[in-house]
C-alpha cells in the first residue's frame, strides 16, 4: 500500500491510499480518482514528505497532518446541521412512523428529523411522503 497526498484543480488537498504506484497511475489516467471535497477528477500528486527509515527495520514516525481550517464543504455541512437541529425535532428511530402519522393527519405537522431503515425510507417515498436523507449523523450519535 502507498499513501499519496493529492491536490485537485480547485486546490483542495487530501490523502488517499493505493495498492501501488501503478494502481494510482491507472486509476488517475481513467478519471477514477476524485477530489474528496468537490468531486473533480483532475487530481495530481502534491508535494509529500518522504518516510525515511532511521534504523534498519524502523520507519520514522510521521506526525499526522490535519487541516488547520475546515474546508468550505465542512463549513457548509456544519451550518446545515445546526440549522436542522435548531429548527426541527429529533424523533430518533421513530422517524418513519412519525412522518407517516403526520402525512395521514394523525400527528401535528412539524419539521422532524431522525433515522429510518432503507426499506422504511423507500416505503415513505413510494407513498408520496416527502423525505430526504441528511448527510450527517445526529449530534447525539456522533463521537
Amino acid at each position: 500500500m502507498i499513501q499519496y497526498s493529492l491536490k485537485c484543480e480547485n486546490d483542495h488537498s487530501f490523502d488517499s491510499w493505493f495498492a501501488s504506484a501503478d494502481a494510482y497511475d491507472k486509476l488517475a489516467d481513467n478519471g477514477m480518482v476524485s477530489c474528496a471535497v468537490c468531486g473533480s477528477t483532475k487530481v495530481s500528486k502534491a508535494i509529500m514528505a518522504p518516510r525515511v527509515r532511521t534504523t534498519k527495520g524502523k520507519e520514522a514516525p510521521v506526525a499526522p497532518t490535519l487541516p488547520t481550517e475546515k474546508s468550505a464543504a465542512e463549513q457548509a455541512m456544519a451550518k446545515m446541521r445546526a440549522q436542522v437541529e435548531q429548527n426541527s425535532e429529533y424523533v430518533g428511530t421513530n422517524f418513519a412512523t412519525e412522518a407517516r402519522s403526520m402525512h395521514l393527519g394523525d400527528a401535528p405537522e412539524r419539521a422532524i428529523f431522525g433515522e429510518a431503515k432503507p426499506e422504511e425510507a423507500k416505503s415513505l417515498i413510494e407513498d408520496g411522503i416527502p423525505v430526504t436523507p441528511l448527510p450527517f449523523m445526529p449530534t447525539r450519535k456522533s463521537n
